[in-house]
């Protein structure tokens, strides 16, 4: 089987190639490298079945072979990243699923978009399931990417009604691991990050505001999953395990045997209160289970930040 990731070189993706590409014919990626890093497929360039183009799919790619899957992961997905870049993000979740879905069109190749919790908004519900239509301001500080995936999932969903296309949308609640930046801020690095150099642990509002965290090798068996499921469909993939994030802060203190303090500030501008997964269907539909507990997941995080922050040094 021959694979079109686009974006394959950030974090997600770098893992998804790690799955797959012993078994693959072929896996190519394509990515602009704005926020991805060819650090991390480094260990793949090598290979006879891997194929690096440093290209941006809101470009026309042409692409010269059949390929069975086309996953389109490309995107701006951290706050600073998308904050900084928000024409290019909605971009990406535009002209660029629209290139990606007319690649997949070309091959009849299944297709598979990776969308995001963050098209729940700011939820009324929880926890949310995938009929949830979200609580998303349009115009707000996170819209360029709430927004860019919303109408992703449309475009999507317009092409497997016009042309029949075979493709999945999965909604990819908070996702933590190796090969994240370390300066993207993200709560779990920034926490990890701060605790590790006994720095003050920054808590946004009251801490009590909850995620539900999931560790990337349980968010890329959902993605395969839903990559060969039969149908089209879409589904949550996360982990449905709640907690605060004050939680999460002393938990990692705790990890790493810091002498970090927690200290507070204000809570950011449309910033959710809740995050937690209704995976019922993905359970039911895909047989769908993570397995990695949080604080397993964590020790292995914080072990490959500490070398990574060691080589940087």
């Amino acid at each position: 089987m021959k694979y079109l990731i686009t974006g394959g070189s950030g974090f997600i993706g770098s893992h998804l190639i790690s799955s797959i590409v012993n078994k693959a014919d072929k896996v190519i990626v394509l990515d602009n490298l704005l926020t991805g890093s060819k650090k991390n497929i480094e260990k793949f360039l090598k290979l006879d079945n891997f194929e690096f183009q440093s290209h941006d799919i809101q470009n026309h790619y042409e692409v010269s072979e059949k390929v069975d899957y086309v996953i389109h992961l490309a995107s701006c997905a951290s706050p600073l990243a998308y904050t900084k870049y928000p024409i290019n993000t909605l971009k990406s979740g535009s002209i660029g699923t629209i290139n990606a879905l007319g690649i997949a069109r070309k091959f009849d190749s299944k297709f598979l978009l990776s969308s995001t919790s963050e098209v729940y908004g700011d939820p009324q519900v929880s926890p949310q399931g995938e009929d949830y239509w979200g609580n998303v301001n349009p115009t707000g500080p996170r819209s360029m990417y709430d927004e860019s995936k919303r109408f992703a999932e449309a475009a999507t969903q317009a092409y497997v009604s016009e042309y029949d296309l075979n493709a999945s949308i999965i909604r990819i609640f908070n996702t933590y691991g190796e090969n994240m930046q370390l300066n993207d801020g993200r709560v779990v690095t920034n926490f990890i990050v701060q605790a590790l150099n006994n720095d003050d642990i920054t808590v946004y509002g009251d801490g009590l505001q909850t995620r539900s965290f999931s560790y990337v090798e349980d968010t890329v068996n959902g993605l395969l999953l839903a990559l060969n499921h039969p149908k089209s469909d879409i589904f949550n993939i996360g982990n449905d395990n709640e907690m605060s994030i004050k939680d999460l802060a002393t938990m990692i203190i705790k990890l790493t045997n810091s002498d970090s303090k927690l200290i507070y500030k204000d809570l950011p501008v449309d910033d959710p209160m809740q995050r937690k997964p209704d995976l019922t269907k993905s359970k039911e539909v895909l047989g769908y289970q993570p397995t990695v507990d949080i604080e397993i997941g964590l020790s292995k995080t914080i072990e490959w930040i500490k070398k990574t922050l060691n080589n940087i040094v």
